[in-house]
């Protein structure tokens, strides 16, 4: 059984607040972004902690692939919890790095700010380099914003959590360094119950080293200990197989929390709200009325001095393996039995297992070259010193994917991703089939020639970024004497319908691991299946070197991407010309 996912044990709750217990109290304080998540907790909670003879009963057992066996989150075998509450403590492995101080660091203060953490909680920096705790603040501190809001606090919050931040230095591999953070983290948990998650913003090389060594000398002895472990998972089936095997060496698999940032996004979370909770959605969504799905991520701009990184792993890795096909994945899926994570997991494994195996030919690469556009020189990706010469790897990619299942049957989900292009924009969008028998099949347009209505079907939009949106494009009459057609948008931007902040994607993920809720977070088995669709056709594009098709940087991308698309009846819903971008 998995850990409560709560920052206290059951018992303790129960024990202070007898007469409560009715009230699904949680010691976190009042989030207003995250009321639903609490909402959630709160009756896991309840449910783990069923009672017997007034006393509440632990959880079930289980143990990871060394044999180990684990109860609740804890070794078995742990004495009770402590009685003076909780305590979470927060390591980021790989403090220095860009991910840490742009992104994840930011976010526990925004977390914080929200009052979205424990009342009682620590965050640590671990890295090599040496570094004083203050001077970890001062680095911490000029990534850190007042972006939600305004409010007169937000200098004295920034105060606050920089006080609780602290830093210990260590190799990766080292037992001795992340023994003497379990000696800092003591000090700081002394008296509460202690739980601890470790962020492991570090190369994967090195995350066995690194879980291996925490795990041994630095997990929690009475509380959870949690990893999430940030992408790539591997190069394939099999560097991914290793991995996992690895980590479940020392782990079990409810303490691995495998991150894709893109399933925290505001959109992607709306995604399941919008088809299962609307009725106008869920009766369309299938083969009898969609005639295609395009999932398109696009950046307007290079690798820019990563093309060392990136030259190893390529868009197909970088962001299609997994990005893409996770909200594939939630897209198509069939309506779970609740909203619990482990049935919504299973969902989406069943869609990945029902996908058949990219081949080639259903696969256009490309590479963006050097281009001059308006006086300014772009680099080609070539031309990074950081690239190794001769490089082949692709910086955009389309490919088409099946579902073989009653649903989905011959509908082609198109994917197409890349850097370097003329826009910055990730999106869903849905073509629906045309109207049978249509009576309006040709009139006379708003301002143009004609509008093939027939050809003009119903799009839906759902842009994840940037500038939020939902919309609908529907055929319309023009108001007039006379039948004159156009094409429009019913629209939800979500900048004009919600003056709130959305919260950043890596917030929601944190504070989901903080609870326990796995829902947003990649299982092993899914891993599995999704690195089944992809590595027979890495496999080949790298062992016959397959040349991607140039395209100029700045440009849509390549030609190749087009006849792909033609080649089963569809064109690029962010190519035409009633649709730039924007309303």
């Amino acid at each position: 059984m998995a850990a409560t996912g709560l920052g206290f044990h059951p018992a303790a709750f129960f024990s202070a607040h007898p007469r409560e217990a009715g009230a699904k109290q949680l010691p976190f304080r009042h989030c207003s972004h995250h009321r639903i998540n609490v909402a959630r907790t709160r009756r896991a909670c309840l449910l783990r902690a069923k009672s017997f003879n007034g006393h509440p009963q632990i959880g079930a057992s289980f143990s990871n692939s060394n044999g180990i066996e684990v109860l609740d989150g804890r070794a078995a075998g742990d004495g009770p919890p402590e009685q003076g509450g909780s305590t979470v403590s927060i390591t980021v492995v790989g403090a220095s790095g860009d991910l840490a101080k742009k992104k994840i660091f930011p976010a526990l203060f925004a977390l914080f700010y929200e009052d979205c953490l424990p009342e009682h909680f620590t965050v640590f920096g671990y890295a090599r380099s040496k570094m004083s705790d203050e001077e970890l603040r001062n680095m911490i501190s000029m990534t850190l914003t007042c972006r939600i809001d305004k409010r007169e606090n937000c200098g004295d919050k920034m105060e606050q959590f920089l006080q609780r931040c602290f830093y210990q230095s260590g190799q990766y591999n080292s037992e001795d360094g992340f023994a003497e953070l379990d000696r800092k983290l003591k000090e700081k948990e002394a008296g509460k119950l202690p739980n601890r998650l470790f962020y492991l913003s570090i190369p994967p090389n090195i995350f066995v080293d690194v879980v291996r060594s925490a795990s041994r000398t630095a997990s929690s002895s009475s509380g959870w200990t949690r990893f999430i472990v940030e992408k790539p998972f591997g190069r394939d089936s099999e560097s991914s197989g290793v991995l996992t095997r690895s980590l479940k060496m020392y782990l079990a698999e409810e303490q691995i929390f495998r991150i894709d940032h893109y399933l925290g996004k505001e959109l992607v979370e709306n995604l399941s709200v919008l088809r299962f909770s609307n009725l106008v959605f869920e009766p369309l969504w299938s083969r009898n009325y969609i005639r295609n799905v395009q999932l398109i991520f696009s950046e307007d701009f290079g690798t820019e001095g990563r093309g060392g990184y990136f030259d190893n792993y390529g868009i197909i890795r970088d962001i299609m393996q997994n990005h893409l096909l996770q909200i594939l994945a939630l897209f198509a899926m069939e309506t779970p039995v609740s909203l619990d994570a482990e049935d919504i997991r299973n969902e989406k494994v069943k869609v990945l297992r029902s996908m058949r195996q990219l081949k080639l030919e259903d696969v256009v690469v490309g590479q963006y070259k050097g281009h001059i556009r308006a006086g300014k020189s772009f680099p080609g990706y070539a031309d990074d010193p950081t690239v190794p010469k001769g490089s082949v790897t692709p910086t955009f990619a389309a490919a088409a994917l099946f579902i073989d299942n009653a649903r989905w049957d011959g509908v082609p989900f198109l994917m197409k991703a890349g850097k370097a292009l003329h826009t910055r924009r990730a999106e869903i969008r849905v073509q629906f089939r045309r109207v049978p028998g249509n009576l309006y099949r040709r009139r006379r347009a708003a301002g143009a020639a004609d509008l093939d209505v027939d050809a003009a079907t119903n799009e839906l939009v759902l842009r994840v970024q940037p500038d939020e949106a939902i919309y609908l494009k529907i055929n319309n009459k023009v108001p007039g004497l006379g039948m004159r057609l156009d094409r429009s948008d019913l629209n939800l931007l979500y900048s004009e319908r919600y003056r709130r902040e959305i919260p950043d994607a890596y917030e929601r993920l944190l504070l989901d691991a903080i609870e326990g809720e796995r829902r947003l977070f990649i299982r092993s088995d899914e891993l599995d299946a999704a690195w089944a669709i992809f590595t027979p056709v890495l496999r080949e594009l790298e062992e016959k070197r397959v040349a991607p098709e140039l395209y100029p940087y700045g440009s849509r991308g390549p030609v190749g991407a087009h006849y792909l698309a033609a080649n089963y009846n569809v064109r690029w819903g962010d190519i035409t010309s009633d649709d730039d971008g924007s309303f």
